[in-house]
C-alpha cells in the first residue's frame, strides 16, 4: 500500500487556524493519524528549569503533530494541494500521482 503523506513532502493545511500555510513533513505517525509539519501548529510551552540538565526555564515555541486529514500534499508541477492517486509503473512498482494534472509526486 502506498502512503498518501510521506516524510519530506510539501503539504498545505486545509482546516484549522493554520489554514493555507505550507510546510514540509518531518515525521508521520500512521497509528495516531498525525504528522509533524515544520513551522505549523506552533504552541507555547511553559518549561521549568531542569535540576540535572542545563535547560533554561521560560516559555518556548514548539511544533505539535497535526491530524493527517487536515493536510494535503502539494503537487510540484501544478503547485496546488491535491488528492493522491496510485499508478502501477511498467516495472511493477507503485507511484503516487496528482489527481489534478496526472503528474508524479516525488
Amino acid at each position: 500500500m502506498v502512503a498518501r503523506i510521506k516524510r519530506e513532502d510539501l503539504v498545505e493545511v486545509i482546516r484549522g487556524r493554520d489554514k493555507g500555510k505550507r510546510g514540509t513533513v518531518q515525521q508521520v505517525m500512521p497509528l495516531d493519524g498525525k504528522a509533524l509539519v515544520e513551522g505549523l501548529n506552533m504552541v507555547k510551552k511553559h518549561m521549568k528549569a531542569g535540576a540535572t540538565t542545563a535547560r533554561q526555564a521560560g516559555i518556548i515555541d514548539m511544533e505539535k503533530p497535526i491530524a493527517i486529514f487536515k493536510i494535503m500534499p502539494v503537487c510540484p508541477s501544478c503547485d496546488r494541494p491535491t488528492r493522491v492517486g496510485v499508478r502501477v509503473l511498467e516495472d511493477g512498482s507503485k507511484a503516487r500521482v496528482c489527481k489534478r494534472c496526472d503528474g508524479m509526486l516525488v
